[in-house]
């Protein structure tokens, strides 16, 4: 065999040729079988039957016939076997079982092979493990000489250490398999001859490792990353390497294909969300080489299938419980272990078996995820769910697939688990004040136990609301200027058209659009903006690709029309968009301003907050033990007192944006009292979070509902004015409560001491209710501008 030479930065020192006999060596099977005869055992008993100069010619071919055997036994083992250069990971030697996983076999480059081994090739590790890279095998070749340079000049010896025991996993491309193969190795460097070229240099004579005591200097080695760091020293162009590396291995594709897809199962995100679904699915194709995979879950009296087949995920299905009495699914659920169903197509009784089986579907093998539960009446089981492997052929799975499967179960049911947790937590925003009760009723559903309505008892509600005054006027306005504006330039059109040319259609057109500008004059709807604008579309501007054409003067007219609706809704929108503008900034700001508050209040004890935003900002807060069990009336009284201080904040904020002549429109501010506790649940059938149970709790949802417009019953206007606070209550108690909260507003600064009151007119369904009404005071630097607020206590 030719020399092979080691890599460039090694100063092109030569490496000695070995035969293969020399250097590899065998490793007991992994299955702790008896072990093979070693190598070194073979190499030793034909040492033996080397012949002497005298001796006859037979035993040379004897021995010939040895190593031919030599070199069988080592290609038909599972062990993989290569020798590769120093530094250049070039490949030189590998067994069939090498060649085989990395998917050479009936190649050009199997030809170019003898016995394995190879010629100068320019195949490296590098090329052929993906995950690879020039860094990490750098560290893995500097790892071995550490080892031997430290053993020869330094007489450390960190075998107790198992420096060079660790096996290292990487993935191995095959053109003949789209997923990557995965290989566990280990190197052996046993034959390596490694002298320094100029002794001189030492790497390590600032640590003086010879003078350290060996469990003192043992304790060191073993520190976090000590021994990398050392390697790194290591100056590798002083060093002449001679020899090759051994590389010995077995191919773990399945076990690490099972342990990456547990570790996808139980990370964080859901498995049913659709991309992790994705890699679970084409993970689970891999393993079991199967064309699709399924999972079935269980949602009250009725299923939802989720069919993947061949990477492309079709619509779910639904079936009654009922339906699947005889299916091969509550057979393996019944069995709780991993069923395998050979032939669909002998055993096919149920519609959703059926239906399986026109997707072509002929095998399953199905893992049932079941735990065990306790409820009152006993032990029992509850199923998660159902994970199916499908194949388009028959007979498809075996006992290995079936053990395979067996394995993952820990991982599916964890899985499961967490993706219902994450469906039911993540439903909705979850306030942070009540997410525990969620998560614990999502942990209980996660297990198979049946749903329980998440209520919160015996709570105390706290409503606000920040409202504009007049702010359907004011859209109205908007909408009616801009409606003018967008008729009169099509107006504008239908005269010069007129002009034009003499047109009957034309005149009868600018009639039209004249008695609309009339009618627009005198009042406006939210339903004739919509209207309006359909009108415009449909009796004028389709017309526009041909009045260009009838003059300057008119194609002006459109040009212009067209500029003024040049927008994202394709209309004048001026004026519909300042009152937008202003709107969207007293929003914002209010948010902003209550942001800062609901922190400072749930830092008094946490409680759930909603907030609304339309015309204005409204918010409901709910607080009491079952929300958080330290609750106390000092916490209440203190969550009311704040909340109309942040009120009052809100009514300053308003003040500062209309003295910046950023808005001109008014708020009226009011809170609605209630000191008798409501239950609230979770219903999961609408979109809100909390709805109230009871009629006495629905009261109280009909007061905030009709509250916001009530009138005063003597002066017969409302009771919510502009820059004013309202509390409306309904009781003496929660009169000189709240009483005493507005003399203390007061000696803050936050409103007037004058203090109006009044009876509230009869709601629908609800009377006596009252309200004390205050003014609030912007800040002291903007006293020119004052803000009402009104209080309104139920």
């Amino acid at each position: 065999m030719s020399t092979p030479k080691s890599s460039s930065h090694q100063n092109n020192n030569s490496v000695k040729s070995l035969p293969a006999t020399d250097i590899v060596a065998t490793k007991q099977d992994s299955n702790n079988l008896p072990s093979e005869p070693s190598i070194e055992q073979l190499l030793e008993a034909l040492a033996g039957q080397v012949p002497s100069q005298s001796a006859e010619i037979e035993p040379l071919k004897t021995w010939k016939q040895d190593l031919k055997r030599l070199f069988q036994f080592l290609g038909d083992r599972r062990v993989l076997i290569a020798v590769m250069e120093p530094g250049t990971f070039a490949l030189r030697y590998a067994n069939a079982a090498f060649c085989r996983l990395a998917g050479w076999e009936g190649t050009s480059l199997a030809t170019q092979s003898t016995n394995g081994w190879f010629a100068e090739t320019s195949i490296t590790l590098l090329e052929l493990f993906e995950d690879w890279g020039g860094k990490t095998a750098e560290q893995l070749y500097r790892r071995h000489l550490l080892h031997w340079v430290l053993k020869q000049y330094y007489q450390i010896d960190l075998d107790i250490l198992r420096v060079l025991d660790e096996p290292v996993t990487a993935s191995v491309k095959n053109p003949k398999h789209r997923e990557p193969r995965f290989i566990e190795f280990w190197l052996g460097s046993e034959q390596l001859k490694i002298t320094r070229i100029d002794s001189k240099i030492d790497e390590f004579a600032d640590i003086s490792l010879r003078l350290m005591p060996v469990a003192e200097r043992e304790a060191w080695l073993m520190q976090p990353n000590q021994l990398e760091n050392l390697a790194d020293r290591l100056q590798l162009d002083n060093y002449r390497v001679e020899g090759l590396l051994l590389l010995e291995g077995f191919n773990v594709t399945v076990q690490e294909q099972i342990r990456r897809l547990t570790q996808l199962l139980i990370d964080r995100d859901s498995m049913l969300r659709p991309d992790k679904f994705d890699k679970i699915d084409r993970c689970l194709r891999s393993l079991f080489n199967a064309d699709g995979t399924l999972l079935l879950r269980p949602d009250g009296d009725h299923v939802q299938l989720l069919v993947a087949k061949d990477g492309e995920h079709l619509q779910p299905i639904v079936y009654s419980m009922h339906s699947l009495e005889a299916s091969h699914f509550l057979k393996a659920t019944a069995a709780n272990q991993v069923w395998n169903v050979p032939d669909l197509r002998r055993e096919c009784e149920t519609e959703c078996d059926r239906t399986l089986r026109k997707m072509g579907t002929r095998s399953m093998l199905l893992i049932p995820l079941v735990v065990k539960s306790v409820t009152r009446e006993g032990c029992g089981q509850r199923i998660l769910g159902v994970v199916g492997l499908l194949c388009d052929r028959p007979n498809h799975f075996n006992g290995i697939d079936a053990q395979h499967a067996q394995e993952l179960i820990p991982a599916f049911i964890a899985g499961l688990r967490q993706a219902i947790q994450e469906r039911f937590t993540h439903i909705h925003n979850i306030h942070p004040a009540v997410e525990w009760r969620f998560a614990q009723e999502a942990e209980r559903r996660s297990w198979g136990l049946p749903p329980e309505t998440i209520v919160f008892a015996d709570v105390y509600p706290l409503y606000g609301i920040s409202d504009i005054r007049g702010s359907s006027d004011e859209r109205n306005r908007a909408i009616q200027t801009d409606l003018l504006e967008q008729f009169r330039l099509g107006l504008v059109i239908a005269d010069a058209v007129c002009e034009t040319q003499t047109t009957h259609l034309g005149e009868q057109l600018r009639l039209d659009l004249l008695d609309y500008i009339q009618h627009l004059k005198e009042k406006v709807t939210v339903d004739m903006e919509v209207r309006a604008a359909e009108y415009l579309n449909e009796r004028l501007e389709i017309y526009f690709d041909y009045f260009v054409q009838c003059s300057p003067r008119v194609q002006a007219a459109v040009e212009a029309y067209r500029a003024a609706c040049d927008n994202e809704h394709k209309c004048v929108y001026s004026d519909r968009s300042r009152y937008d503008q202003m709107l969207n900034l007293i929003s914002t700001k209010l948010q902003e301003t209550w942001a800062r508050w609901q922190e400072k209040m749930q830092q008094i004890l946490p409680h759930y907050c909603d907030i609304e935003c339309t015309d204005g900002i409204d918010h409901m807060i709910y607080v009491g033990k079952s929300i958080d069990p330290k609750f106390s009336p000092f916490h209440l009284h203190s969550l009311r007192y704040e909340q109309l201080r942040a009120i009052c904040d809100c009514g300053r904020t308003v003040f500062r944006l209309q003295a910046e002549s950023q808005i001109d429109m008014e708020l009226a501010h009011l809170v609605l009292v209630q000191n008798t506790t409501i239950d609230i649940f979770h219903n999961e059938n609408n979109e809100k979070m909390f709805d109230v149970k009871g009629t006495r709790d629905i009261r109280y949802e009909l007061v905030k509902k009709r509250i916001e417009k009530a009138v005063d019953k003597d002066a017969q206007e409302r009771i919510t004015q502009s820059g004013m606070l309202t509390v409306v209550y309904s009781t003496e108690d929660e009169w000189e409560e709240y009483q005493q909260y507005l003399r203390y507003l007061s000696r803050e600064g936050w409103v007037e001491p004058k203090v109006q009151t009044g009876m509230v007119e009869s709601l629908q369904g609800v009377s006596g209710l009252k309200f004390a009404r205050v003014r609030i005071l912007p800040e002291p630097e903007s006293l020119s501008t004052i803000c009402e607020v009104t209080v309104v206590i139920d």
